[in-house]
Order: structure tokens, then sequence, then C-alpha cells
């Protein structure tokens, strides 16, 4: 290995990335397949199971929020936007490996280096920060929502009614040996068995609601138009698109990254027709009877039950994969040790213990998905790939083919030298974002200072109240006064309106 080699400079991205042997690449440099890795089929399919679950069943009544012509807009917007800024992704990173040889063999983070690439190293901070308050919100969301299936399943099953406050310590204990393992990223096959059992709940909503129809689509009915609710939806349908904040990750195992864009089509095109049937058909047959999650409105209570465990299923796998980023960007801010030892055990049970604190402080999964999807959803989604696309590309035009170079484009380079059409849709889609964002986390937000929302689980023994869980029955039923049902015992069955 000659002088230059050996003397190759270390970029600065601090701990970040690591430099290695470039070995995706020619002796020219041009970049070449992977002998191993995701192919692109399998990788849209990780992507439907790393995005689709819990969103899912919060999608209907994110729709009678919106209101139902207001909400199908909302939704084929965000679903065209995503499936756009999920593409620029992939651009970005195979600009990043283009010109930037290290990116190639291997990256801890790749969406902080597109920060750091298209804006510098500030940038590369803020996103990591941001991914991690994302990935620690989606955490907080899944962890109610976990609990609040095991709950429903335990009282349509077993007559069995759990404190659903100490039910959420309960589940974080249990899933607390899961996030202790290495980092299950490279382990494929559970990603596309959680695709496959959200796909198994969609199907089961659609059939579910439309067997419910003749019983209640003829009582159900949208309220009158509010900006507060129509934003809590537009903060739901955000955040059951947003998984971009784990995409480049997934990108980058591929055996040729370069075909990302097949993958996230092929995704989005099946997360939207999820979404879209649930959504339409669940919200015309159960209007506002509809809480946080369809689940309990399905009146046929078998498959309102494997609905519930198809979606606990994927909600606990993400959740072990969703820690996983979280706890080693701890581990790496305290310098503890990478190996299995009582330091990695101490930090990732404070780390448990944070989010069930969260969760018991915000006891109701529909206000968390809100906001997130508002709030740190909307940046990693919406708003930052649109951004790091135009500098990007800028840039590389600018660096005419070079490799290595450190220059980086300016909002004036920018806004002069993108295309106008290329240019003007990105900087819709960035409003987009930008407007719903605010507006949906002022909103949720709100919602959670109302005097109508669940105090915290930690004050209800001091106001002597129960989580509205812990009422009697199972199933929501349906109707504008939630009095219609399959069932003849109406007082057992139906949870109170």
């Amino acid at each position: 290995m000659d002088n230059k080699m050996k003397n190759k400079r270390k970029l600065d991205v601090g701990n970040d990335l690591e430099l290695v042997n470039v070995q995706c690449s020619d002796e020219n440099g041009q970049r070449k397949d992977k002998e191993y890795g995701l192919n692109w089929w399998v990788t849209g399919l990780f992507i439907v199971g790393e995005c689709a679950g819990g969103g899912l069943v919060a999608m209907p009544t994110a729709i009678v929020n919106t209101g139902l012509l207001a909400g199908l807009v909302i939704l084929a917007v965000s679903g065209a936007a995503m499936t756009y800024t999920c593409v620029q992704l992939g651009w970005n990173w195979t600009m990043l490996q283009e010109r930037w040889p290290e990116y190639r063999s291997h990256c801890r983070k790749p969406y902080p280096a597109m920060g750091f690439r298209a804006l510098g190293p500030w940038c590369k901070h803020l996103v990591s920060l941001f991914i991690d308050l994302c990935q620690f919100g989606i955490c907080v969301g899944f962890l109610l929502l976990a609990s609040n299936n095991i709950h429903n399943f335990l009282k349509a099953f077993f007559n069995v009614n759990v404190n659903f406050c100490i039910l959420i310590i309960v589940i974080a204990v249990l899933i607390l040996p899961a996030t202790l393992l290495k980092s299950p990223q490279d382990f494929w096959p559970a990603v596309v068995l959680a695709m496959v059992t959200t796909s198994g709940a969609c199907i089961l909503i659609v059939v579910g609601s439309q067997l419910d129809a003749p019983t209640c689509r003829h009582e159900a009915y949208f309220p009158s138009f509010s900006l507060n609710t129509f934003f809590l939806g537009y903060g739901t349908i955000v955040f059951a698109f947003g998984g971009h904040a784990a995409y480049p990750t997934i990108q980058h195992d591929m055996k040729k990254p370069r075909q990302f864009h097949l993958s996230s089509m092929l995704a989005y095109t099946i997360i939207n027709v999820m979404y879209v049937s649930t959504a339409v058909l669940g919200s015309l047959t159960y209007g506002d009877s509809l809480r946080d999650s369809v689940i309990p409105s399905l009146q046929i209570k078998w498959m309102q039950q494997t609905t519930n465990v198809l979606i606990t299923l994927h909600v606990c796998l993400a959740l072990t994969i969703m820690f996983n980023p979280i706890n080693q960007e701890v581990e790496e801010v305290l310098s503890l040790p990478q190996t299995f030892g009582w330091q990695r055990v101490v930090a990732r049970s404070a780390m448990m213990a944070l989010c069930a604190f969260v969760a018991e402080s915000i006891p109701h999964f529909g206000v968390i998905f809100a906001l997130v999807g508002g709030s740190t959803t909307t940046m990693c989604a919406i708003i930052l790939p649109g951004i790091f696309n135009l500098f990007l590309a800028v840039a590389k035009k600018k660096a005419n083919g070079s490799i290595n170079t450190d220059h980086r484009a300016t909002l004036k380079e920018v806004l002069t030298e993108t295309p106008p059409l290329t240019l003007t849709i990105n900087l819709l889609i960035i409003l987009f974002g930008v407007i719903g964002g605010i507006a949906a986390s002022a909103s949720a937000i709100e919602a959670m200072v109302s005097s109508q929302f669940t105090p915290p689980c930690y004050v209800m023994p001091f106001l002597n109240q129960n989580h509205p869980n812990e009422a009697v029955g199972h199933t929501n039923c349906c109707g504008h006064y939630q009095n219609l049902t399959i069932y003849h015992n109406y007082t057992e069955n139906c949870t109170p309106p």
C-alpha cells in the first residue's frame, strides 16, 4: 500500500463514521455491487415491516378527525410525498457513495452523514438528535399500544381487568431482556415476518369492518370540522407513513443500493393500499365511535382479538429493533464498553425506565402518535430528505465528478442552479411539512393539557380516578351514541361511551 493510502485522511465526522478499507470499488474508484446483501424486493418488504403497523390501527380515527374528504386528500398527498422523499433518501445515499468511497463499505449512521455532507458538522448532530427523539417517541407510543392491546385481550378472553398503568410497567419489564441483546438489524426475516403480521391485521380490519357494516354504517357519524382535530389527524397520518429515519441504514445493507428507488416504490405501493383500505372502510363503518385504535370497534370477537395479537407481535418486535440505536447512542456518549456487562444492563434498563415513565405520564398512544408525527417524524420524513437532496445535487454538479471534495452548495446556488420543476416540488413538500408539522404538534400539546385528557398514571390515585381502559367491556359499540352492537348483552361486552 503506497503512502497516499496509508495517510488517507479520516473525515471529520466524529465517532459517527468508521474509516475502513474500500472493498466495494475498483481501481478507478467506480462502485461495484456487494457480494452479499438484501435484494431490492426484500428491502421493500423490510420497509413495509418497519413502517406499517401501529399507524394502521390509528388510520381510521385519523380520517374521522380530519373529515372524510379532507382526510383522503391528506392521505393521498402524504402518501405521494412520503414515497418521493423515500426515493430521495436513496438518491442522497447514492450520491454520498459516488463522491466519498468510504461510504461504500461501512457507515454506522448514514442519515446523519447526509446532513454532514449537505450542510456541515452541525447538521450531523442535529439529525442524530431528531432520529433519537423520533425513535424514542415511537417506542413510547408502541409501548402504550402493546399495553392497550394486551389489556383488551385479557378482558375479552379471560374477563381479567388489569390496572392499565401497572400493565405498562409489566410490558416494559418483559420487553427489556430483548433490548439487552446485540443489534438485531441483521435479522431481516423477523422484519419480513412483521410485514406478514401487519398484512394479516389489515385484511382482518377490512373484512371485519365490512361484516359490521350492516349493523354500524347506517348510524356512522362524522363530527363537525375542527382545526385541532384536523391537525391531530394529520399528525397521525404522517406518523403512519414516516419510517424514514431507518431507511438509509436499510439501503446501506442492500446488495445494490442504487436500486433503493425500486424498493421504495414497492413498499409504499403496499403501504398505501393498506392505509387507504383500512382508513376508508373503517371510518365509513364506525364514524366517530372510533377511539385511538380501530381494533376494539371490530364487533366479531375472534377477528378483533386475532388482529390484536398480530399488531401486538409487530409492535413488540418493532420495540426491540427501535430501542437498539437509541441504546447504542447512549452507550457511545457515555463511552461504555460494547461487550455485554453490567454497564449495558444499567444503561439500557434506565432507557426503558425513561420510556415507561413518559408512557405513564401521557397514557394515550393516539396523542403520542400525533405529537411524534407532527414533530420529529415530519422532520425526518418530509423536510430533511428534500433539503439534503437539493444541496447534495448542486454540490455534486459543481464537483464535476471529482471524489472526496468538501465543497458544499450555498442556498443561493441551490435556488439558482436547481431545475425549476425539481425546486418547486421540493419546496412545496417542505412547506407542507413545516405548516402541518407545527400545527399538528400544537394540537397534540393542546390535547395533552386539556381538562378532558386522562391525567398521568401517578396522579390518578390522588384524583380517585382510573384509566378509561379499565372500564367494563372489550368492544367499542358503534353508532353516534355508541349503542349498536351484534351482542345481545350490551352492558357486559360494550365499553361505556
